[in-house]
């Protein structure tokens, strides 16, 4: 297990961050099939330089990215993604759906995605998302694949997930990478739970974000990021309030190329 130091302090995370400002969710998700290199490579034309995706295991414990458990929706294919070994997903066409022009489109793994945000000198917010059971496994191997993939980077993923279990392991697993908490509700206690996990932002649905929420975290020194936020009235007023990245669908409408907020 690393015992080596967090590889960001805080405040050289929120500068990162916000020098970059907007993520493109699930890579360019909407323009391309989503969480697929086309996605990437989409939101990259665009002035893209930051990303966000999902990444579960398969049956034999490689890193892939797909959002949903089952497979229907984005291969047409039926069954837990989680279930079927590599071997197996890594022949399935997931740009299909989508439209015409991606028929082939495979499935990408995170070593994939992670030499293109290499190369492209990219940020990239890593969504843990475990098969439902997986939590512990997904949480420990995904960052362990995330610290070795970008060892000696100077700019380390950002790992988020629903999780707490699943974040728990990644700490455990790669505590030298940051942790980001996501939240849907704030429920009893979130905050605390935050800082129980070493958290280092904590990202949110946009419409539980208000002033003095911002405030509370950048006291101790927690990145403030929300996601979905496809709407320009929206962003400002969250930039406003001083949170510090919005993860977007809108890709090609709002200015996520401007490294200096809306």
């Amino acid at each position: 297990m690393s015992t080596a130091p967090p590889l960001h302090a805080p405040s050289t995370l929120q500068r990162i961050w916000r020098s970059r400002r907007w993520l493109a969710h699930r890579g360019a998700g909407r323009l391309a099939p989503e969480n697929t290199l086309a996605a990437f490579r989409t939101g990259a034309r665009l002035g893209c330089t930051a990303f966000e995706c999902d990444v579960k295991l398969s049956a034999d414990g490689v890193a892939f990215l797909m959002h949903d458990a089952t497979l229907e929706r984005t291969t047409g294919e039926t069954g837990i993604a989680g279930d079927r070994p590599w071997a197996e997903l890594s022949r399935l066409d997931a740009g299909r759906w989508h439209s015409a022009a991606f028929t082939g489109e495979p499935i990408p793994t995170l070593a994939t995605i992670a030499r293109f945000c290499i190369d492209t000198g990219s940020l990239l917010n890593i969504e843990i998302k475990p098969t439902p059971g997986r939590e512990v496994d997904t949480g420990e191997r995904v960052a362990a694949e995330a610290a070795r993939l970008w060892r000696e980077q100077p700019s380390a993923p950002l790992l988020s997930s629903f999780s707490p279990a699943a974040l728990a392991a990644a700490r455990e697993s790669a505590p030298e990478l940051p942790r980001a908490l996501l939240l849907d509700a704030l429920a009893p206690g979130w905050f605390e739970h935050a800082q129980v996990l070493g958290c280092a932002a904590v990202v949110a649905h946009h419409p539980l974000f208000d002033a003095a929420m911002v405030e509370r975290l950048h006291a101790t020194c927690m990145l403030a990021m929300s996601y979905t936020v496809d709407d320009a009235a929206v962003a400002e007023r969250l930039f406003g309030w001083g949170v510090d990245a919005l993860i977007t669908d809108a890709v090609d409408r709002l200015p996520a190329r401007s490294a200096a907020g809306p």
